[in-house]
């Protein structure tokens, strides 16, 4: 009842709005070709990530050649209530297709209905919802594994016995709670004499949050800790600032997940000892070309991964982690 009273508002805020910033889905190119508009919706759009995201989203539209990616998130990633009127600022002006990233697994549920109610198709990517029957696909890297490899690669950084921290993200965002969630289940089931010390601190949402609460946990343990693993690109450069001014380099190890160029080179300083790595270029990428698929009658996976790799010391400088470690960039 909720999302049809909501649709009914955002159709007639389309009745009034009509103007000329309204997206045609009816243009066609002199061959006649119909040209698509797709919103592609980030959790945020001032971490790397995201802009490689942003480039393979471009990558999929330039290859195509009829569709236009309009490109439109929150500044942070703590702006759940910004993201969800992104959403429906797209749904009024009636787009082909939203390809959305959703900040929180529960409360974007109600705003997706409201776009299938609208004929509006979405493919969730990189982070999920807790319903997905209104939703074509989900393109995302399998977290879970993620974690399960930042557990494997920080319990043989310090030798497969010791204490170690779990620095979690935030409450609701789907993709970090199945690596925190991986990594916990991972060391339970193959590293007995690893001992979670800390496992239910966050770190919170931008670099300098995580820098204070990554330097009070690490004070805390101080003496004790011999390992700890962050879920996020701003959560990582907290960690290794602190872990660098702290005077702990090479004395607590390491483990973050997604590349900046502070966690690149760390890999060579004995700040970093691992770093997970996903294909955000090949997420932005299959997300379109997913609803495409969908747009033009044709079947599309439920479930659509995009891999997760670990970057190490000694393997960082193979042609494919270099590859992952400095994505392309919109």
């Amino acid at each position: 009842m909720t999302s049809r009273i909501l649709l009914v508002g955002i159709l007639a805020l389309a009745v009034g709005c009509g103007g000329d910033d309204t997206p045609s889905t009816e243009t066609n190119t002199g061959s006649d070709e119909k040209q698509y508009t797709i919103a592609v919706i980030p959790k945020g759009t001032s971490h790397e990530f995201w802009k490689s995201v942003h480039a393979g989203a471009q990558n999929a539209a330039d290859e195509l050649g009829n569709v236009e990616v309009l490109w439109k998130g929150p500044l942070l990633e703590s702006d759940t209530k910004g993201q969800v009127d992104v959403v429906q600022d797209f749904i009024v002006k009636k787009v082909d297709g939203i390809c959305l990233a959703p900040l929180d697994s529960q409360a974007l549920i109600e705003h997706v209905n409201v776009a299938k109610e609208a004929g509006i198709p979405v493919v969730i990517f990189d982070s999920g919802l807790d319903d997905e029957s209104n939703t074509v696909s989900y393109v995302a890297t399998d977290n879970w594994h993620g974690g399960e490899l930042a557990a494997q690669t920080l319990a043989e950084s310090i030798g497969g016995k010791g204490n170690v921290i779990l620095l979690r993200y935030k409450t609701g965002s789907e993709s970090t709670e199945q690596r925190e969630e991986g990594f916990l289940a991972k060391l339970k089931e193959a590293y007995p004499e690893v001992n979670v010390i800390s496992s239910d601190q966050y770190a919170g949402v931008t670099p300098e949050e995580a820098f204070a609460n990554a330097t009070q946990i690490l004070q805390k343990y101080e003496g004790q800790v011999n390992g700890i693993f962050a879920v996020c690109e701003p959560n990582g450069e907290g960690v290794r600032k602190a872990i660098e001014q702290l005077g702990l380099t090479g004395k607590v190890k390491f483990v973050g997940f997604d590349p900046n160029k502070p966690l690149i080179d760390g890999l060579t300083n004995d700040q970093v000892h691992g770093i997970v790595l996903q294909d955000p270029v090949k997420m932005g990428y299959l997300a379109v070309m997913s609803m495409m698929k969908h747009l033009q009658g044709e079947e599309v996976d439920k479930r659509i991964g995009t891999g997760e790799f670990v970057a190490t010391p000694e393997n960082m400088n193979t042609e494919e982690m270099q590859r992952l470690l400095k994505p392309e960039q919109y």
